[in-house]
């Protein structure tokens, strides 16, 4: 753990020693290293599936997907908002770039905690810097709403966790996760028992976001700068995923019951989010409310709770990281050049960015779900947890798939086919920056297909 925390505590100030005009490659050629590093950690873990463990902090076949999904993700932040970024003095650069560094710090630590209460103080500290980054470099005024929308969601939610942890604390002398998965199981059945069980999700489930408490999310993507969407979509939410799979061992037998709601509120957000993206002019604005949809099925392999929802739950959060960032990046590009997000005006870019195109073609295939990409492979497995569980959810996951099927190909039709309207008289060329960007981000899914065993989990 240490030899990639500590090099990541490191580039801090390196960042603020390095001259100005070395920052960028600097901080990207080293965060590329850290994040090489971190695929060390997909190696098969011990008998007792963890592995790395020191005092503090442990890998298992859980951890360590999103772990290195969080190294991966920091250069290509790097890459992605260099552009953004370029007419900024320097020391806000530098102040950018130390924001986005800590934010892995702090991942790093909530996914490698092997103490629940670390965990829980690392998912809290994640708010700061990507609050500051939203409301410093977001594009419109409107970014100290979505700021304070994104706060207060997600304090609320997270609250009663505090609590619901201290709680558990006192029942079962422990909050290690090595050893509360062999702690007795509690008799959980008074009306008390059924407010602690809410308490230990509801965070989990507005960090998702789940339907119903999404309405920060579309905000803060649309507000924040290109690596504040991209960090956002790749892996905060992945931190209420994650959350929800620690949580849910010592949550039995209450779940069975309990779960109900929350399903039938994922499943029909998919179906929901999903139409609201179909009627979207804003560009941003559809990736996000996508990122709701396909967390809402994350959502609902979870608390069905079978070894198939719990690994379809991991894949497809992965490859959602990978697929949704490199969106965002897409999107960002298009921004870039047009100064509008309304897709509208911003249509057949094919005729003037052909190999952008390509990319665009991928991904919007990507985040349909197209075989044998790891979208789809952990969205079938969700979906027959799904069906094992009640097989009238087939109707509500069947037409979500649909809907994402549409959205995702009007997306790409809207932005890249059709005639150039007239405005647009000059854009500038794609630059191999971008080129290397979007392949950093495609090709690790691609090369899942040929490995899936690295992501799929606990059932391995």
């Amino acid at each position: 753990m240490l030899k990639i925390l500590l090099p990541t505590i490191m580039l801090v100030p390196t960042i603020w020693a390095v001259p100005a005009k070395h920052l960028w490659s600097t901080a990207l050629s080293y965060s590329l290293i850290i994040s090489l590093t971190s695929l060390t950690w997909l190696k098969a873990s011990a008998e007792s599936g963890w592995s790395f463990l020191n005092p503090y902090m442990a890998t298992d076949p859980l951890s360590t997907p999103l772990l290195a999904l969080t190294c991966w993700l920091l250069p290509l932040m790097i890459l992605a908002s260099q552009n953004h970024t370029a007419s900024e003095p320097s020391s806000r650069q530098r102040t950018y770039i130390t924001l986005l560094t800590s934010l892995q710090i702090f991942l790093i630590m909530a996914f490698g905690a092997t103490e629940m209460i670390m965990f829980y103080i690392m998912f809290e500290a994640t708010l700061i810097p990507t609050l500051v980054i939203i409301t410093r470099w977001g594009n419109q005024t409107e970014r100290l709403n979505a700021g304070t929308y994104f706060l207060f969601y997600t304090l609320a939610g997270s609250l009663p966790l505090l609590v619901a942890l201290l709680l558990l604390q006192n029942s079962t002398g422990t909050l290690s996760l090595l050893t509360l998965q062999y702690a007795p199981s509690l008799q959980l059945s008074s009306f008390a028992d059924k407010l602690w069980w809410a308490g230990c999700l509801l965070a989990f489930l507005v960090k998702m976001p789940l339907y119903g408490a999404h309405l920060w999310l579309p905000k803060a993507h649309v507000e924040a700068p290109i690596a504040g969407s991209m960090v956002l979509a790749a892996v905060l939410l992945k931190l209420g995923g994650y959350g929800m799979m620690r949580m849910m061992i010592m949550l039995e037998p209450l779940t069975k019951e309990l779960s109900y709601p929350f399903i039938i509120f994922a499943l029909w957000g998919v179906i929901m989010t999903g139409s609201i993206c179909l009627r979207q002019t804003d560009l941003k604005s559809l990736i996000a409310y996508s990122s709701v949809s396909h967390m809402g099925l994350v959502a609902a392999g979870i608390l069905v709770q079978t070894p198939w929802g719990f690994t379809g739950a991991l894949i497809l959060m992965i490859a959602h990281g990978l697929t949704s960032s490199a969106l965002f990046c897409l999107a960002n590009t298009n921004y870039e050049r047009t100064h509008s997000r309304t897709m509208v005006l911003a249509r057949g870019l094919q005729m003037v960015l052909p190999l952008m195109t390509a990319w665009w073609f991928i991904a919007s295939l990507a985040n349909l779900a197209l075989p044998p990409l790891p979208n789809l492979m952990g969205e079938l497995m969700i979906i027959t947890s799904l069906l094992h569980w009640s097989w009238w959810t087939i109707a509500l996951t069947g037409a979500g798939t649909l809907i994402t099927a549409g959205y995702s190909l009007y997306m790409f039709l809207m932005t890249q086919r059709g005639p150039l309207p007239a405005h647009i008289m000059s854009l500038d060329p794609t630059h191999s920056r971008e080129h290397l960007l979007l392949a950093l981000h495609l090709l690790p899914l691609i090369l899942l297909i040929t490995k899936p065993e690295l992501i799929w989990g606990w059932t391995a």
